[in-house]
């Protein structure tokens, strides 16, 4: 096998691998999308029975699930609660929007 031919090989495993990549984030983006879909309809219903837009306990509670189903995954857990930190106030944010009367926007 030459040099040219390893190259060829390398390079169409990449980008084998880059499709997969792209339709992977493809997926999470949607799938990110129908989560804030259902995360806004809570944000409507506890503003209408004006609870709290955050729910510590919850919260709590979701981040030790995430973090047993990370390491099932063979996934850093400790990097799946940052992810599920960071979309946790996002999800406040508009929650505390909708409370407030406004419609969230995403930025």
């Amino acid at each position: 096998m030459s040099t040219s031919d390893t190259d060829d090989t390398v390079r169409a495993e990449l980008n084998r691998l880059r499709e997969s990549i792209d339709n992977i984030d493809a997926a999470v983006v949607h799938m990110l999308a129908e989560r804030f879909k259902c995360t806004q309809q809570v944000g409507h219903l506890k503003a209408r029975h004006h609870l709290p837009p955050a729910d510590p306990a919850r919260e709590a509670r979701q981040i030790a699930r995430l973090r047993q189903l990370a390491e099932s995954a063979n996934l850093d857990p400790a990097f799946a609660e940052k992810l599920l930190n960071f979309i946790i106030a996002e999800v406040i944010r508009h929650h505390e929007t909708i409370a407030g009367g406004a419609t969230p926007t995403e930025d």
